[in-house]
Order: structure tokens, then C-alpha cells, then sequence
């Protein structure tokens, strides 16, 4: 197989929670590959060094300030990538995530609502909104980032896990729905990966330790080691998988 497969030359990508941790390093491996991309955050702030540093590898990027729990902006972070980069083949739903733990019995209302919001609700809507205009071209690749704790189940995460398991089904349904028009879906489930988000974790001596007691590897993972999965689902190398999760977690779900 000739390595020119996985090159994004002349591709556009989304890639949502671009900002920082497996976002970034996707945005900018994707950079590297030849991609385009429009990069979204909540604040455009967070996003200027990152298209600085697109730029730097000579080629183009827009910054699109985006909650994703709000499908009127994720509608114009699509019509932006649109009219000032002139397509989508690629979307990468990666904004999410959880900054609380509780058991199920003690969860409020209001925190299952949330995560489900982000996590499960504005998959949704990114990928029915980019798939319309994939259809419309004729072609494109949606990533969804799944995670482990959607496959096996995360005590004191079971809203986590109902939204991330909720991506991976709904993901291969809707890859079935495009499978003969040359729109592939699939997901991406990540172990413990050390990222802004969770530093209080991997930060700690104590919990780091019992975390990595779970993973066969025995060490976090870094996001930049999602980055190969992203690219070779985002590229031609891929082009006969649709619905599939690759899942990459250190041996912790096998």
C-alpha cells in the first residue's frame, strides 16, 4: 500500500475542541498530512496559536468560535468552512468530555442533561449537518471520539458512558444509512489519555497510580498517539471502513 493513501492534500477538515489535548494534536497532524482545516472552540482565543502554527506548515485554517451544544452555531461553523475554504471532506467531532464523577444514585438531573448535551446531542447534530453537505458533493469521512468508558461501562461515569456509547451506536447506524454513498462514519474510543482536562488525574500521584494499574501498558496515553487512527479514517487508506470503533487504550479493554 503506497503511503500517498494516507495523505489529506487538497481535503478540508472540521475538527471540533480543537483548542487543546487530542483536538490539537489532531488539527496539527492533520496539517502535516496536507489538510485545510477549520478549527472550533468555545473562544477564538484558544484557537489563534493553533492556526498560527497551520499556517506555519503552509496551509490554510480558520478559526470558528463554537459551542456545540448550540446547533445554530455548529450550523454557521459549517457554512463558514463552506464559503472560506470551499468544502468539507472531513469532520472530526471531537469536543466533549466530563470535569465531574458522581454515582448514579446521586447524580442530578441537571449533570445527566449536560453531559448528554455535549457529548451525545451535538454529535448529532455536527454529523447530520456535515453528512448533508458530504451527500451533496458526493463523499466524506465523519470521526466521531468515542471512548473506552463507552464499551465497558465506568463506575461513576455512567452518564459519560451512556453518551459515549450513545456516539458509537448511533455512529454505525448512520454508517449503514451512508454506506453506498460514499459517506463514512466511524469512532475512535481512547483509553486514559493525559490532557488539560483530566491533569488533576494524571497529575496525582495516587490516582495515576490506580489508573494505571488498569491499563496493560501501565502509563497514559498521549494525544498525540490517536493522531495515526484520525488520519488513516480521514484519508483514502480507510476508504472501505465505515462503522467500525478503533479503540486505542493501552490494552485496557482487551
Amino acid at each position: 500500500m503506497s503511503t500517498e493513501l494516507f495523505s489529506l492534500a487538497g481535503k478540508v477538515a472540521i475538527v471540533t475542541g480543537a483548542s487543546r489535548g487530542i483536538g490539537r494534536a489532531i488539527a496539527l497532524g492533520f496539517a502535516d498530512a496536507g489538510a485545510d482545516l477549520a478549527v472550533a472552540a468555545r473562544t477564538e482565543g484558544d484557537l489563534d496559536d493553533l492556526v498560527t502554527m497551520i499556517g506555519a506548515k503552509g496551509r490554510k485554517a480558520i478559526a470558528v468560535p463554537t459551542d456545540v451544544t448550540d446547533r445554530s452555531q455548529i450550523e454557521v461553523l459549517i457554512k463558514r468552512t463552506v464559503d472560506e475554504l470551499g468544502k468539507i471532506d472531513i469532520l472530526v467531532n471531537n469536543a466533549g468530555g466530563t470535569r465531574f464523577m458522581s454515582p448514579a444514585v446521586a447524580l442530578r438531573p441537571d449533570g445527566w442533561d449536560k453531559a448528554i448535551n455535549l457529548n451525545l446531542n451535538s454529535v448529532f447534530h455536527a454529523t447530520q449537518l456535515a453528512a448533508q453537505e458530504m451527500l451533496a458533493r458526493g463523499g466524506g469521512s465523519i470521526i466521531q471520539m468515542s471512548s473506552v468508558a463507552g464499551i465497558l461501562g465506568a463506575q461513576g461515569l455512567s452518564f459519560y458512558s451512556a453518551a459515549k456509547g450513545g456516539v458509537r451506536l448511533m455512529s454505525q447506524a448512520i454508517a449503514k444509512e451512508l454506506a453506498g454513498s460514499n459517506v463514512r462514519v466511524n469512532s475512535i474510543a481512547p483509553g486514559w489519555i493525559a490532557t488539560d482536562l483530566n491533569e488533576d488525574m494524571h497529575g496525582n500521584e495516587d490516582s495515576s497510580k490506580f489508573i494505571t494499574s488498569m491499563i496493560p501498558m501501565a502509563r497514559w496515553g498521549e494525544p498525540e498517539e490517536i493522531v495515526g487512527a484520525a488520519i488513516y479514517l480521514a484519508s483514502d487508506a480507510s476508504s472501505f471502513v465505515t462503522g467500525a470503533t478503533l479503540v486505542i487504550d493501552g490494552g485496557q479493554s482487551a
